[in-house]
């Protein structure tokens, strides 16, 4: 049995035509696969060269450059389905979404040939560096700085937590230039590739089980050319949210993905799971906790459906207020169905043979980043209800 979402009201045939192919691709190489690589300690380069090879992963890329031409509602359903078969790509939270996306909209002519086919046909990938030791979610307090030397920029400073630096080509590195008219520092955006002077990472040690490992940078007058500015000096801001709605769209369709396939394994066990007479499944107190936790994830899919259109529209305010949401309502809906698959299980729930101990960590990366549970309530408490800032 397999725990599905959608029908026609709220989503097209295409995308649940979208939905099946995609879920085909997954169930390959399914929750085995993706435990085996990350034992292995290697990434899991198959699925993400055959997701490449059938267009899903430019699905969002403008055709010209290679892509599907499609919006990051169709990339949330291609990472949402890889998921729900027990085998998420994090990466494309990274690479085709904040990094395709930014450089679809707002680079050079020549950035855009040069990176956006490789990003579609899953040749290339990109990071994407933002969160520093001492900023956290204020954004305002990024300490990493370019300054210009002649024609050039000199990128110097720390960031961490960023996934999968050692498999991507280049980072997209959010810094902060001098305004010349004020004097106060503004973001900007850079691509450093992995092989430039100066640019070093190291691994961060994780308890999360992901093929994906997590990095601190440590860049020292990073030498870059006046072409690795991604846009308008001037607008940065504006760049940067354009790459973080769709990180918090794409982390929603992450979660509801995980949620889902925990949901499909604890109802598969308590059908057939029988202790006494019945199966357990036809316990209340085994049945409606996993009903509630579906009704959880059909819910918060459907704020993600909305944030990713109201992105894929144009409406870049009213998307930014719909992804935090999306975010919040499907990490706590995905954490709470892992939580209770693990418990419906009992302590086959924390064996290697069911594989959902392992969830109970990655449903909390939803929870914490890109932005804490906390920072969007204080953002919907002012933004939205207009109450008083806290912060």
């Amino acid at each position: 049995m397999s725990v599905t979402f959608g029908n026609a009201l709220v989503e097209s045939a295409e995308h649940r035509d979208l939905r099946a192919s995609v879920a085909a691709l997954g169930k390959r190489y399914g929750r085995g696969y993706f435990t085996a690589a990350v034992k292995a300690g290697r990434p899991v380069d198959e699925l993400w060269r055959e997701a490449g090879r059938l267009g899903y992963l430019g699905v969002s890329i403008p055709e010209e450059y290679g892509g599907g031409g499609a919006g990051i509602s169709e990339l949330a359903i291609v990472l949402e389905e890889l998921g729900a078969t027990g085998a998420p790509l994090l990466l494309m939270v990274v690479s085709p979404a904040i990094c395709g996306t930014v450089i679809a909209r707002f680079g050079t002519p020549e950035q855009k040939r040069r990176w956006l086919p490789g990003l579609a046909d899953g040749s290339l990938r990109m990071a994407f560096g933002i969160t520093e030791p001492d900023a956290g979610s204020n954004s305002h307090r990024i300490t990493t700085t370019a300054r210009r030397d002649g024609t050039d920029w000199l990128l110097s400073g720390r960031k961490v937590f960023i996934s999968g630096v050692d498999i991507a080509d280049a980072t997209l590195v959010v810094g902060r230039t001098e305004d010349a008219r004020t004097g106060k520092l503004k973001p900007c955006l850079f691509i450093v590739e992995r092989g430039a002077p100066g640019f070093e990472f190291r691994p961060v040690e994780m308890e999360i089980a992901a093929p994906e490992k997590q990095f601190q940078l440590f860049l020292d007058e990073v030498r870059l050319p006046a072409e690795a500015l991604v846009g308008d000096e001037d607008a940065g801001l504006l760049q940067l949210f354009a790459g973080l709605n769709p990180e918090r769209v794409m982390t929603a369709a992450f979660s509801l993905g995980l949620g889902r396939y925990a949901l499909t394994v604890a109802v598969e066990y308590a059908r057939t799971r029988q202790v006494w007479r019945t199966p357990i499944g036809a316990h209340q107190a085994i049945a409606h906790p996993l009903a509630e936790a579906h009704i959880a994830l059909e819910m918060a899919a459907l704020m993600t459906r909305k944030a990713a259109f109201l992105y894929d529209a144009g409406d870049d305010l009213a998307a930014g207020e719909a992804a935090n949401m999306a975010k919040y309502a499907a990490a706590e809906a995905g954490a709470r169905a892992v939580d209770q698959a693990v418990h419906t299980l009992g302590g086959n729930g924390l064996t290697a043979e069911y594989g959902l101990a392992s969830l109970l960590t990655a449903s909390r990366v939803g929870r914490i980043a890109p932005v804490s549970r906390e920072m969007i309530l204080n953002f919907v408490s002012h933004h939205t209800l207009g109450l008083p800032k806290s912060y």
